[in-house]
């Protein structure tokens, strides 16, 4: 019996509802998507528990998800085994219709769970689908910060590193105009030595001159 999902075409699509599945056989709804729509699922698989009774959750129950392209040759887009609990997501490739099943398993040991007709037989499924949805859910929004926050980190450290290579660059021209001022001042000192100097040896060439001068006349 094929259960159809009706797909509203306005807006995002949030649908809530439960049933019961009989034993490992797998129950399938049929939806209809347009192309490149996001499809997001939350389960809860129940079971009943006489101590409380009451439907409740437990490690030993676990659900196979799986998702097919009925229009191309049933192409199995998801195919995943999850807890009592968890999510899905997947996004239609192309427009048409989609299949999509849940198939449980038990260990908790209960033979009621294998059928429906059993008192409080089979398992309690919770499904909540968003058909089309452009929310993004808690998890990825904790996902964002985290990334956003990674990313202010990034900056901040790349200004970090932009404000010590200015600063280095600021150094290294200091220290350059220290250089060429000290050569600067070096060679100024080495041209008046050299300037003294030569006033220094042209005095003593005449002073020699003058004196031996005055020893040929005397």
């Amino acid at each position: 019996m094929r259960v159809l999902l009706p797909l509203l075409m306005l807006g995002s699509v949030a649908q809530a509802l439960y049933f019961y599945l009989d034993g490992t056989a797998a129950k399938c709804f049929f939806e209809e998507l347009p192309k490149d729509t996001l499809v997001v699922g939350h389960y809860t698989a129940e079971e009943w528990d006489d101590n409380v009774q009451a439907w409740a959750k437990h490690d030993g129950i676990s659900i196979y998800i799986s998702v097919d392209e009925m229009f191309d040759n049933e192409h199995r887009v998801v195919s995943q085994r999850g807890q009592s609990s968890g999510r899905f997501t997947f996004t239609a490739a192309d427009a048409g219709e989609h299949k999509i099943c849940f198939t449980p398993s038990s260990t908790s040991g209960r033979p009621n769970w294998l059928s429906v007709l059993k008192p409080n037989g089979g398992i309690k499924l919770t499904l909540d689908l968003a058909i089309g949805s452009s929310e993004i859910e808690s998890t990825d929004k904790t996902k964002l910060a985290d990334i956003s926050q990674r990313v202010r980190d990034l900056n901040a450290r790349l200004l970090d590193i932009r404000r010590e290579q200015i600063f280095q660059r600021e150094r290294e021209a200091e220290f350059r105009d220290q250089s060429e001022s000290t050569n600067s001042r070096v060679v100024r000192w080495m041209f008046i030595q050299i300037v003294v100097l030569g006033i220094t040896c042209a005095w003593q060439l005449s002073h020699l001159r003058s004196f031996f001068i005055k020893q040929k006349l005397t």
